[in-house]
């Protein structure tokens, strides 16, 4: 099932996508993703079409965690070894963008890169999970793409504002609540030419390990986003270049870098 969220004549709404059309859905004020009932919560079978409504962000996270070097490939491109355990970092709530909403340059950067990966959505609260408890936390899996300022990266020798830039998150277009995260192929695309082409099963740790070993750090809360890394291919984007990244059984995230 596609979960998406959108505005519809200045409402927020959510909904899911059936049949290319969006079909709203009201899950009241459950607090944890993994209490909707979608044949329940289907109260009004009041369907959209997508060009009546504004596709906005799939989710609400308290915190996005974002995983760095974790697919093997990507380490041999960069030249790094291979982590004995994830690498993780923070993107805060403010750098997240929706679907087709506009990448901004920051004035500080002279280098912005695209990062396609694949996003865990947590459904329920949770702390200290077992890798074989894991998947009874997650709601579902969508995209995000890692923007980063590598110039700054570079420099800092951490990543925090390289990575924490408004409009450095996009996400979506939507969650997908049924699929097989550890193996969905995956697809960059800078303004129509491939840069990016994997597979989720290439990466160093898997889904379930990270969603246990990030939640043994820290607790995870119904909403948040957990990116788990991306491929080889990262590379630098211009002023209106246009990135797509495509997970199959997902969707199509696109956004724009446009510079103010």
């Amino acid at each position: 099932m596609k979960f998406i969220r959108f505005i519809y004549k200045n409402d927020v709404k959510s909904g899911i996508i059936k049949d290319s059309q969006i079909y709203e859905i009201d899950h009241g004020d459950n607090k944890e993703l993994l209490n909707i009932d979608f044949n329940r919560d289907i109260i009004s079978g009041k369907s959209y079409n997508y060009n009546e409504i504004k596709i906005i962000e799939p989710t609400k996270p308290s915190k996005l965690v974002c995983i760095g070097l974790n697919y093997k490939e990507h380490g041999e491109e960069l030249e790094m070894e291979l982590p004995e355990e994830p690498k993780i970092f923070l993107k805060p709530e403010t750098s997240i963008i929706a679907h087709e909403d506009p990448i901004i340059y920051p004035q500080m950067s002279n280098q912005v890169d695209y990062e396609g990966e694949l996003a865990v959505v947590i459904g329920r609260k949770c702390k200290d999970v077992d890798i074989e408890e894991a998947k009874n936390y997650i709601f579902g899996y969508t995209i995000v793409n890692d923007v980063t300022a590598r110039d700054l990266q570079a420099k800092d020798g951490q990543w925090t504002r390289a990575k924490s830039f408004d409009t450095f998150a996009p996400i979506g277009p939507c969650i997908e609540t049924d699929l097989n995260p550890l193996d969905q192929k995956i697809k960059t695309k800078v303004n129509g030419k491939v840069k990016q082409y994997s597979n989720t099963k290439n990466m160093i740790f898997n889904v379930y390990q990270l969603l246990s070993f990030i939640s043994n750090i820290m607790t995870l809360n119904s909403g948040d986003v957990i990116s788990t890394g991306t491929p080889k291919g990262v590379g630098e984007i211009k002023p209106n270049d246009t990135v797509e990244i495509t997970i199959e059984n997902i969707g199509t995230l696109k956004n724009t870098l446009i510079k103010n």
